[in-house]
């Protein structure tokens, strides 16, 4: 579900998968790998849920901070 009401995307179980995968395989590429720390910063939507399961895949730490945060919020919650 969207931040606005009534506004919801839906997803097949093998789309998430897909999606999933693909960003575990991104973020391997771009050397995150098992133990590393992950901040996640996005709104609530289907990529976000796919980049925390992708970051569970691939054993890698993950911190959700969702859009809205000023700058100074957002480094304090990176460094936390």
């Amino acid at each position: 579900e969207k931040d606005e009401p009534g506004q919801e995307v839906q997803v097949t179980y093998r789309e998430l998968l897909e999606l999933t995968c693909r960003l575990g395989n991104t973020l391997k590429r771009q050397g995150v790998k098992r133990g590393d720390r992950v901040t996640i910063y996005m709104p609530p939507c289907p990529l976000a849920v796919a980049s925390m399961l992708a970051c569970a895949r691939i054993g890698a730490v993950h911190a959700v901070v969702f859009a809205g945060f000023s700058a100074d919020s957002l480094a304090d919650r990176i460094r936390d």
